[in-house]
């Protein structure tokens, strides 16, 4: 191998970060996370308590909720700051927020997915309206975790009468991205990568802030070997290349390899495994009453991912499309540690033109998670007493989406149903209510909702909310619901009733394929 190539070992890309850097990472839970690069750096404070009091930035969780991905940098002096858009992830840096050992931040994923560019280009700041009437406005916390933080990053403003927010931008000192192929020139191509995610943007932030980019691939090639239209990344925008051990490079943190997740192969939709009957299946189900042949629809993480699988169940694939924030357009969505990838895509976006479609309005129908909600209409996700899962793309998603549906139990913790004769039964009642007098922190604001007139749903497995002009108004039960014994006495408010809810489709709680089409 020629000596005057970008090839180095994990520990010597790992030396280069100094004292004081921001160091910008990039993945999508355990999607394209540098493994390799991320543990040594790990070993390298544990050895020499270098580097220390860095700034991390990233947008899309990176982890598994244990010990990989971004919980490599959960050691209180290595971390002076983060501002990261999903903490649920890395459970090592949440805990060093809440317990104010480290200054944090929590802004849209988008927001902060698109700001890269906006660095790379060296303009002052990130200007949209995402996070307005949330916990993001600097009405609010500004994004702030804890009293540690205390530096205003968002700023309110006004053009031609309307409110925007103001994210300010700063110098990326060091990038770390992931790649498939690198040549020795540091050309690099994503060709068994899931998604593309903004690994040019944070090249080229950290390039033009006058820093470093590293790169983890898992294989080298020769100058001019590599297909100009497959390279991703120019070679003139690295700088180190990190051959990786294959345990550390992973396509997802669930999976080593999945062809159809990379587009070598096609999968039939019959190998998608059909829901059991449960709540989950119910509230699946009825959400799916919602689309519309031909609908452009964005499925969240937990609950919402369901709906594909109900999707593939009634064979309505075919007319609708299905897209993820990271960058999928169509196909089939993976779940769990491979969420953000899905099989037979149709095509392939990086995360901020995903973002930019998104804030657009480009979204007929968004399916997110409904965890708390209250009386005004508002949603927590974000915020749970001593839990701090913040809100990744969740802000941009429901804010933007044209039609919004939040899907979940009715209560939670230990509920159990069941059915019989076409009835819903509680068999065990939820310990923990989710309807609220008022939510914890505001992840969607009902009142912004309200003022541009969106249509929003709050589907449960027993009733159905939407989002009125007075606030939550009760529009449907399932067979077999009693209002007064199986609502009422769950919620911490009373919701508007102006006329008799009517029944949920009595086909949701069947067995049997409900045979639903779209119109």
């Amino acid at each position: 191998m020629e000596t005057n190539s970008k090839i180095v070992a994990s520990d010597q890309a790992a030396s280069i970060i100094k004292d004081g850097d921001t160091v910008a990472t990039n993945g999508f839970i355990g999607i394209g996370v540098a493994e390799e690069v991320l543990i040594a750096i790990e070993k390298r404070f544990s050895e020499t308590q270098t580097p220390k009091d860095i700034t991390l930035v990233y947008a899309a969780g990176q982890g598994d909720a244990k010990d990989r991905g971004l919980n490599h940098f959960g050691y209180e002096k290595l971390l002076k700051r983060v501002i990261g858009g999903h903490w649920g992830l890395v459970p090592k840096i949440q805990k060093l927020a809440l317990d104010n050992k480290i200054e944090a931040y929590n802004f849209p994923q988008g927001v902060i997915s698109q700001m890269y560019r906006d660095i790379a280009a060296k303009r002052p700041r990130t200007i949209n309206n995402i996070g307005l009437h949330t916990f993001v406005d600097p009405r609010d916390s500004g994004g702030k975790i804890n009293e540690k933080t205390t530096e205003e990053l968002v700023d309110l403003i006004e053009f031609d009468g309307k409110e925007y927010l103001s994210y300010k931008t700063f110098p990326i000192d060091i990038a770390i991205i992931r790649g498939t192929t690198a040549d020795i020139d540091g050309n690099i191509t994503m060709e068994k990568e899931a998604l593309y995610i903004e690994s040019l943007a944070i090249a080229m932030a950290a390039k033009n802030s006058g820093g470093k980019v590293i790169v983890q691939v898992e294989r080298i090639a020769e100058r001019n070997s590599l297909k100009s239209r497959d390279i991703k990344i120019p070679g003139i925008l690295v700088d180190y290349i990190v051959l990786s051990d294959p345990k550390n490079h992973q396509q997802t943190f669930a999976e080593s390899y999945n062809p159809s997740y990379s587009g070598e192969v096609k999968v039939p939709l019959s190998d998608i495994v059909s829901m059991k009957m449960s709540a989950r299946k119910i509230v699946a189900r009825r959400a799916v009453f919602e689309l519309s042949k031909g609908d452009i629809v964005n499925l969240g993480l937990g609950m919402p991912e369901g709906i594909a699988s109900i999707a593939a169940e009634e064979r309505i694939f075919q007319d609708v499309t299905l897209t993820a924030e990271p960058g999928v357009i169509g196909g089939v969505p993976a779940a769990g540690l491979s969420f953000g990838a899905a099989s037979n895509v149709t095509t392939l976006l990086d995360q901020p033109s995903q973002f930019d479609f998104y804030d657009g309005g480009g979204l007929d129908i968004a399916f997110l998670g409904l965890a708390q909600a209250d009386k005004n209409g508002n949603l927590n996700v974000s915020k749970f007493g001593p839990r701090y899962p913040g809100a990744g793309g969740f802000i941009n998603i429901s804010q933007c989406a044209r039609k919004v549906v939040f899907i979940g139990t009715f209560t939670a913790v230990g509920l159990r149903v069941s059915i019989k004769d076409g009835k819903l039964i509680i068999d065990e009642e939820g310990k923990k209510r989710k309807f609220v007098n008022q939510v914890e922190h505001v992840t969607f604001s009902g009142r912004f909702a309200q003022e541009n007139k969106k249509s929003v749903l709050y589907v449960t497995e027993r009733c159905v909310f939407k989002l009125g002009v007075k606030g939550m108004e009760l529009v449907e039960i399932a067979p077999g619901i009693d209002i007064e014994k199986h609502i009422l006495p769950y919620m911490d408010f009373e919701p508007i009733i102006e006329k008799t809810p009517k029944l949920m489709e009595e086909k949701i709680f069947y067995e049997d394929i409900m045979n639903f089409c779209l119109v």
